[in-house]
């Protein structure tokens, strides 16, 4: 396959991908009109590691230092080299957490390590585990013992609230349209 192709598939630019093979990180050869073709389909790409440390409040900011630190230490001790570090504060729950959506979103970082599966996500953890994994990419958690039931009882209130606010809202729609429609039949006669 050109390099062209090859960059594209695992996500760099050409750039990148040019200099990997001149640092013999990919294996191929040059043709004599300058075009590269990649040897190997399966060339790995470079590991690219990213560390993840969340709290779900404000109040626990000064926590995430902490993770942050404790999560590089692991990564130390495993020999990754870590590409960076990603502090969110938000909750497990959102899944609209604009952090750590990026680093789902971005095909080059090959390893994302969290302390706690809740520290990625409340629920669906496994998804996000076999997503990763049928892009060649995966999910490290570094404790996986079950603790964290102060956090855990935060989000059950954050997930009752967030139902209350959309049934209450869906029956003030009902309302409005009710209205609009009252408004509409006195308007017709």
């Amino acid at each position: 396959m050109k390099l062209s192709e090859y960059a594209r598939r695992v996500g760099v630019s050409y750039r990148t991908a040019w200099a990997w093979y001149r640092a013999g990180k990919i294996r191929g050869y040059q043709m004599d009109t300058g075009t590269i073709i990649i040897n190997d389909e399966d060339a790995a790409r470079p590991e690219r590691v990213v560390v993840y440390a969340r709290v779900s409040s404000s109040e626990n900011r000064d926590n995430l230092g902490a993770q942050a630190e404790r999560l590089v230490q692991y990564c130390e001790a495993k020999g990754y080299q870590v590409h960076s570090i990603v502090k969110e504060v938000g909750s497990g729950v959102n899944d609209n957490r604009q952090k750590f959506l990026a680093l789902l979103g971005d095909p080059t970082i090959t390893r994302i390590v969290v302390e706690h599966k809740d520290r990625s996500t409340r629920f669906g953890f496994r998804y996000l585990e076999v997503l990763l994994e049928l892009q060649g990419r995966s999910i490290e958690v570094v404790n996986l013992a079950d603790d964290g039931g102060e956090d855990l009882l935060d989000d059950l209130v954050a997930i009752v609230y967030s139902f209350c606010a959309r049934l209450y809202g869906q029956r003030r729609a009902k309302r409005k349209t009710e209205r609009i429609t009252e408004t509409l039949k006195r308007d017709d006669e």
